[in-house]
């Protein structure tokens, strides 16, 4: 099982709510209800905006994106915690290597993803409010998808080759103190010395292009918009930050998750283990509950068509 001091076992442990051991029915019930609000949620939401065909303009598409990618992510993180809550209550959960390394790409890749959609719809605000005349010209369809398949695409390479990086660094721990998997803790249980440290390296690198510029280039665009609102009229401004704070509450809410995450990782380095672990499962609770919300209530177009479909389902 070990070389040269180094575990290279396929299993790994993931922690998951073993400091709640005694409430292992209420945490299943919980995420249940989370998981289906999850579910229905962003379903809602999407299914408005690819039903109506008002809402088929680029801004919209990018919401029903950000949406699907939540969606998916939430897929993967809720059932994996529902089941091991179910099979092995609270206490400690076996996971394959490979497993673990999938789950990690695919979570990582969307978040990152999730980052440069909404850079990509800063973009679509800041030609739509700062250059209506040009707007139709510069963002056609065909731009449309092109973005969509890059902020896809790119972070799904870039990702799948820190993947890869990750799978061929030997062990010298199995025990993830997380819910569920990801990269960057999968590398934290690597001893490897200099091949660890190219794999931190390029995930730094990655998170750069990946989250930090888009995130960079997103409060630049809307900086710029706040400059334009200023010098026009109180209606004009009023409708263009009314468009834009879903957007922002967003970017919000998933650089605070971004932040508290590197936070807790710095802590469990120094030793933390069950609040930094409560605190990240939190972290992740809020970010895929409240963007469906988010968008479904503050966006005036979905929030008119939701009324809509809500009340009629209550008439018949």
């Amino acid at each position: 099982m070990t070389s040269a001091g180094f575990n290279v076992t396929s299993s790994l442990t993931l922690v998951g709510f073993s400091s709640l051991s005694g409430h292992s029915s209420l945490l299943f019930f919980v995420f249940l209800l989370l998981y289906l609000f999850v579910l229905f949620s962003n379903s809602l939401v999407i299914y408005i905006i690819c039903s109506q065909r008002a809402l088929h303009r680029p801004m919209f598409t990018f919401v029903a994106s950000v949406l699907l990618n939540s969606l998916t992510a939430s897929t993967l993180i809720y059932p994996k915690i529902l089941s091991d809550l179910l099979l092995s209550g609270a206490g400690l959960v076996q996971v394959s290597r490979t497993l673990c390394l999938c789950q990690g790409f695919f979570v990582s890749s969307l978040g990152a993803s999730s980052f440069m959609l909404l850079s990509a719809m800063a973009f679509d605000r800041y030609l739509s409010i700062c250059h209506p005349m040009h707007y139709a010209v510069l963002v056609t369809p065909a731009k449309v998808v092109l973005m969509l398949l890059l902020c896809w695409v790119l972070p799904a390479i870039l990702v799948g080759a820190s993947t890869m990086l990750a799978s061929r660094l030997p062990l010298c721990r199995v025990q993830l103190n997380r819910a569920y998997c990801d990269i960057s803790s999968l590398v934290s249980l690597s001893c490897s010395g200099s091949k660890a440290q190219l794999s931190g390296l390029y995930s730094l690198l990655i998170a750069t292009a990946t989250v930090f510029l888009p995130a960079a280039f997103v409060l630049f665009s809307y900086a710029r918009i706040l400059f334009i609102c200023l010098w026009r009229s109180r209606s004009f401004s009023s409708k263009a930050l009314q468009t834009c704070l879903p957007h922002l509450l967003v970017l919000l809410i998933h650089s605070i998750g971004i932040i508290v995450d590197l936070l807790l990782r710095h802590l469990q380095g120094d030793g933390e283990s069950d609040s930094t672990l409560i605190i990240s499962i939190l972290m992740m609770i809020v970010a895929t509950v409240l963007k469906p919300v988010v968008y479904g209530l503050q966006l005036k177009e979905v929030l008119t068509h939701v009324k809509r479909l809500l009340s009629c389902r209550r008439d018949s």
